[in-house]
Parts: structure tokens; sequence; C-alpha cells
């Protein structure tokens, strides 16, 4: 398998060395990794530069143009990083956040995956964080879904999809992967391939904001309103108890009082809804149009 990647940094001294440790010692290394540096202004650029010298497959790209530090702003630096690196001969792109660790075996492994199944567009592994007694899996890992920390793409599904959309709020790897699945390729995270995110969680009122942002994420990408409020029920259970939930219900709401847009594309908004109205049929054990049709006109 011939892949590259690109990573998006953002003065990330504290985490990047962890991160080119563990591609660096990756049974089956990258062609080329682009790691862009976004303006940072501590020892990032340096470091990778270090490991540059060291490594001829990793090279350092820096964005120097001021521009808003938001959401858009990481999918703007990794779409840099495609562009330095779509002219290379390669078959697969992923993307590599900055504050992970990945195991030794995880490109190869997922090269057997994708060799094993042509329709498969997207995979990964799953996000270990620490939880004060060592790493394990994050509560929202799910095998249909790919972290965007990790996400690694056939290229032909990559560039079928458009690339990674940036967006105001977040989500682009969750557009990804609707895409993706609209235009039939299939997306699959496996449990066996164990990543270690390191960035700390975030302070009570960073998780709140966060939470909220999440719910305006949620209404800019055409969610359902009754899949919203399940989806918020099911995380009463996050700390704070109960905030982090009802933060997100209000951001969800908020956009609709005030008619915020859809920023996506109007079919994958739809394929979007198909998608959540069969997980709440499924939920609530409702049949569908077709079971209750007896499947024919």
């Amino acid at each position: 398998m011939k892949f590259v990647l690109a990573t998006a940094a953002y003065n990330e001294e504290k985490f990047i060395e962890r991160t080119m440790r563990s591609v660096v010692a990756q049974s089956l290394r990258p062609v080329k990794w682009v790691i862009v540096s976004d303006g940072s202004t501590d020892r990032t650029d340096e470091m990778v530069r270090s490991y540059a010298a060291q490594h001829e497959f990793i090279s350092l790209h820096r964005i120097t143009e001021k521009h808003a530090r938001n959401f858009g702003a990481q999918v703007h630096a990794i779409n840099t990083g495609y562009e330095k690196l779509k002219g290379l001969d390669f078959d697969f792109f992923g993307n590599v956040d900055a504050d992970v660790a990945l195991p030794p075996n995880y490109y190869a492994s997922l090269a057997q995956k994708f060799d094993a199944d042509a329709k498969l567009g997207l995979a990964g592994g799953f996000i270990h964080e620490d939880s004060g007694q060592g790493f394990r899996s994050r509560s929202t890992n799910n095998t249909q879904s790919v972290a965007h920390a990790i996400q690694l793409f056939r290229r032909q599904c990559f560039e079928e999809i458009g690339g990674y959309i940036a967006l105001p709020y977040g989500g682009p790897d969750w557009v990804a992967e609707l895409m993706a699945r609209r235009l039939e390729w299939r997306v699959e995270a496996f449990p066996d391939l164990p990543v270690e995110h390191y960035r700390p969680s975030a302070s009570a009122g960073g998780f709140i904001r966060g939470c909220y942002r999440q719910g305006r994420m949620d209404h800019s990408l055409g969610s359902l309103w009754l899949f919203e409020i399940v989806k918020c029920l099911r995380r009463i259970k996050e700390r704070p108890i109960l905030l982090g939930a009802t933060a997100r219900l209000l951001g969800f709401g908020y956009s609709h009082l005030i008619g915020a847009p859809r920023l996506i594309p109007p079919e994958t908004v739809e394929y979007l809804r198909a998608e959540q109205g069969e997980r709440l049929r499924t939920l609530f054990r409702i049949p569908s149009a077709a079971a209750r049709g007896g499947g024919s006109q």
C-alpha cells in the first residue's frame, strides 16, 4: 500500500514529538508526510525540522498568512497539505492529528483491511484516552465512524467526495463519512487498532462551550430534531452531569430559532436524515414504509 499523510499543527510542541515518533516507528511508512504548521509560534516548527532532517519522507510546510482561528482553519491546513501531496504516486491518503500516538502496526494492519475489501473507502482505529488509570477506549467510539484524528481514505474515495469541507462549527470528518457512504463506500473503525490521544480534556467551561458548538454543528449539517433530542438524552451521564447534553440541545435550538443555514450539499443533508430516520425507526421498533406496505405497490 502506497499512502501519504497530512497533519495540521498549531503550537503542538507538547504533543507532536510523540506523533512523529509513532509514525517513524511504523512497520509500513508513508511515501510522504507533510506537516502543515499553521503559523505556530512555539517550538513546533523546530521539532518538525529536526525529524525531517533525519527522515526524508517528512516535510514541513508553514502557513504564514493571517486568518481566523476556527475549525475551518484546520481543514484549510489539511487541504493545503493534500495539495502538496497529490502529484505523488499513492493510493491512500490519511489525516493524522498532532496529538496522537499510533501503534507500530497501524498502517500495515489497515493495508490488510483495505486489500480485503475493495469497497472500504475510509478506515481507522479506535481512540483511547487517559482515564487517570491508563488509556481506555473512548466512550463514543463505534465501528461505523472513524475519528478525524486518524482517518485513512482510499484515494479514489477521498477525491470522489471532494476532500474535507471547512465548516465553522466543526464536523468535517462526519461529513466526509456521510458523503463516502452516500457514494456507496464503506466506512469502518477497528477496535483492534488502539490510538492514544494525549491532549488533556477541556475545563468545565470549555466542555460546555464545546457541547453548545456541537449542537450548532449538528443543526448546520441538517440533523433531525428528534434524533438530536434522543442523542442528548443518551449523553446525560457526561460530566458535568446534564450540562453537556443541555448545552448541546440549546446550541441546536438556537440555530433553529435564528434560521441558521445548512452548510453542506442538500443531497448530503437528505442522506443524513434518511440514516437518522432509519436509526430512530430501529430504536423505537417502527417498521419502514416498505415493510408496512409489504414491500410492494
